[in-house]
């Protein structure tokens, strides 16, 4: 009977990329290594077969696997306990015949070895031991100088913190006609990333219409990558970075989008563009022939590719990518929308695209480009779109918190998202009250019929205004009731007026005019709005005995040197004084003097603030303060008791100039009433006053006995 094979799994390791650890999904089996990348969903293999060495090994914070492939290759897996070394040890010897050492690294802090070149592994030695080590698929470009080497490095966008480069420094060599820094930087540039354009390609399409990034370019496809030529740029991409194919066709059966899925994305000075989106016309037709022999198809491209290929232009390059990336094209599945296509026609962020259902995701084209797969995706929701009910939002929330909303679709493209999210078992969010009957809602056979929403809006508002009608009545409105207004002026018989006589007319005139006028008193008799006139604050009055603040270091050494500052910039205007003075108080070094000078000034405002209050100062103004408020009214009043004056405005000046004696009696009886009372007034303050007085003077008296 044959032994089953364990197969191991890991879901919270990383792998080394660009310099930083990524955290990937780990599967060992008998078949070979299996590594998916979390974040992008790329998936890479390594063959049992190709396995040549396998360490482990201590990194920082815990343990990891390092394995030398024979192509030589570098992988380093970290994340791993110290417990799962056993585990591992006897899975890789039972399972790849394949003996797991341990490898020990120098710390002894040197920064002078022996560089090591094995395979596409840079190895710096200190002593017998490896110090550390460098992918040299890592290295963007390497630069040579006297006696010295410097290596670039690509850069991580998701990593904190990047490498940018390294130097090397070579001693010169013994031998004669042997340069070391020359040799070092060609083993190096050998195994580095880094496209060079060399040797005829194998298709070339002109002037393809690219929409991200747009323009157009001339594509250009190598056998280990494929070149962007346009008037302004040059992209060049690896066929390692390509993650997926996208082949969607658009909404109008006349067009196709191409998106290749990037991973690192292209650069272009700042902006990433993680997809590129070709759009071909369906009338584009092609035809190429591959310079390669059957027999070197079959062998480097397995099958993959034929040596002529003709059709649509979007199918050929389809085609070639697919061939040279070795990656599937994925098509729509078998959804169909309301419109017949395979496309849904949204919005997402303002712009408006496509939105198409895969098999394992979403795919929405494309500004900007977005590819959601279904493991990312934690749930769906569909939500109204504002307060249109001709339209919905389609929102996908993601694992890592963030909320893509697709709005503005169609209603009509309800029912089928919806079973076709049903059908993917995604949750959905509002799944109960769809069953309650928001579903119906959307259903395409209410097409014509109103939105229960706004039914049940204005149900509720009739509802609300019959309990209206019945808890308050309107008086004044009263059609059938004699002497209504409403009565009067919709009155069936009005036509009838003018067969009757004159007396009838005049009867009804003054009839109406009586209903005005009563209607007119009603009105004024419920008004009851009070308006208060607005105080004005009373401006504050300064006492001139009191201290004045000290000024502060600055405007001591300003008046100083104020004068000195207007004759070494004559013409100059008072802002600009102030300007300079800044910067030439902001560049003194030396402030002690002046900084004494104004904390002797406050130590003698302090004291003088001391005897100003000492002195009665602030209770002496309030007090005088209070006083002159009191006899304020006074002053202001029309008459005093015994001086006989009268003060008249030039209101009551000019109309009893311009009046008759007749009109001026009433106004002088009204000044004559304000002068009484303000005479009163008068006398009974002055009466509060000498009781005061009198009160005071037997509290002394009594003191003094």
């Amino acid at each position: 009977m044959k032994e089953e094979v364990p197969v191991l799994e890991y879901t919270d390791v990383t792998i080394e990329s660009r310099g930083t650890m990524v955290p990937v999904r780990l599967k060992l089996s008998d078949q070979g290594i299996t590594f998916r990348n979390v974040k992008t969903g790329k998936v890479e293999s390594l063959n049992s077969s190709d396995l040549e060495v396998i360490n482990w090994q201590r990194l920082a914070g815990g343990y990891g696997i390092r394995i030398f492939t024979e192509n030589g290759s570098l992988y380093r897996f970290g994340g791993f306990k110290e417990s799962e070394q056993s585990k591992l040890e006897k899975f890789f010897k039972n399972t790849y015949s394949k003996t797991m050492s341990e490898k020990e690294f120098s710390v002894k802090g040197w920064n002078y070895g022996a560089a090591k070149f094995e395979g596409a592994v840079l190895s710096f030695d200190v002593g017998s031991t490896p110090a550390f080590e460098v992918p040299l698929n890592n290295v963007s470009g390497c630069t040579t100088g006297k006696n010295e080497v410097t290596m670039e490095f690509h850069q991580h966008d998701d990593a904190a913190i990047n490498l940018m480069e390294m130097r090397f420094h070579l001693p010169a060599s013994e031998l004669a006609g042997d340069d070391p820094v020359e040799t070092f930087q060609q083993r190096v540039m050998e195994k580095a990333s880094v496209i060079t354009a060399t040797g005829d390609a194998l298709a070339i399409f002109r002037e393809v219409q690219c929409l991200t990034p747009r323009g157009r370019y001339d594509i250009k496809i190598y056998p280990t990558f494929i070149q962007l030529h346009g008037k302004t740029f040059d992209f060049k991409l690896p066929v390692t970075t390509v993650l997926r194919l996208f082949l969607l066709p658009h909404p109008d059966q006349r067009q196709h989008f191409f998106v290749v899925s990037l991973d690192p994305p292209i650069k272009q000075g700042q902006t990433r563009y993680p997809y590129l989106i070709l759009l071909f016309t369906g009338d584009d037709t092609d035809y190429i022939e591959l310079p390669l022999t059957e027999d070197e198809l079959q062998e480097k491209y397995e099958g993959r590719l034929e040596k002529e290929i003709s059709g649509a232009q979007f199918e050929i390059i389809s085609k070639m990518f697919k061939g040279i990336c070795n990656r599937k094209i994925v098509t729509p599945g078998n959804f169909t929308g309301h419109s017949g296509t395979s496309g849904i026609s949204c919005s997402f962020k303002a712009a408006a695209g496509y939105l198409y259902p895969l098999e394992r995701g979403i795919i929405y084209v494309h500004k900007p480009p977005v590819h959601i797969r279904f493991d990312e995706i934690t749930s769906v929701n569909f939500a109204r779109s504002g307060s249109t009910t001709r339209s919905f939002d389609f929102e996908v929330e993601v694992k890592n918190g963030g909320i893509h909303t697709f709005s503005s679709i169609d209603k009509g493209e309800y029912n089928r998202l919806f079973d076709y999210v049903s059908q993917k078992k995604l949750r959905i969010k509002n799944r109960g009250k769809m069953e309650m009957g928001v579903k119906d809602d959307f259903d395409d056979s209410d097409a014509d019929e109103p939105d229960p929403y706004m039914r049940r809006v204005r149900e509720e508002a009739r509802e609300r205004d019959e309990d209206d009608e019945d808890s308050s009545e309107d008086e004044d409105f009263a059609p059938g009731e004699e002497g209504s207004d409403v009565a009067e002026e919709y009155d069936s018989y009005a036509g009838d007026s003018s067969d009757s006589g004159g007396d009838s007319e005049a009867g009804s005139d003054d009839e109406s005019k009586k209903k005005k006028k009563e209607k007119k008193e009603k009105k004024t008799k419920t008004k009851t709005v009070s308006e208060k006139p607005r105080k004005r604050r009373q401006k504050k009055e300064k006492d001139e005995n009191k201290p004045k603040r000290p000024q502060s270091a600055y405007f001591l050494w300003l008046n100083e040197h104020r004068e000195q500052i207007k004759k070494e910039n004559p013409g100059i205007s008072i802002t600009e004084i102030s300007k300079v003075a800044g910067q030439k108080w902001k560049a003194l070094s030396d402030r002690k003097e002046w900084e004494e000078k104004a904390a002797e000034a406050k130590k003698e405002y302090e004291q003088a603030m001391k005897e100003y209050k000492a002195a009665g100062g602030g209770a002496a103004a309030a007090k005088a303060k209070k006083a002159s408020a009191k006899k304020a009214p006074v002053a202001a009043s029309p008459t005093k008791a015994g001086s006989g004056t009268n003060f008249k405005s030039k209101e009551f000046i000019e109309d009893s100039s311009s009046g008759s004696d007749s009109d001026d009696k009433p106004l002088k009886k009204k000044v004559k009433k304000a002068n009484a009372d303000g005479e009163k007034k008068v006398k009974k303050e002055e009466e509060s006053e000498e009781e005061e007085e009198a009160e005071s003077s037997e509290d002394e008296e009594s003191g003094s006995d």
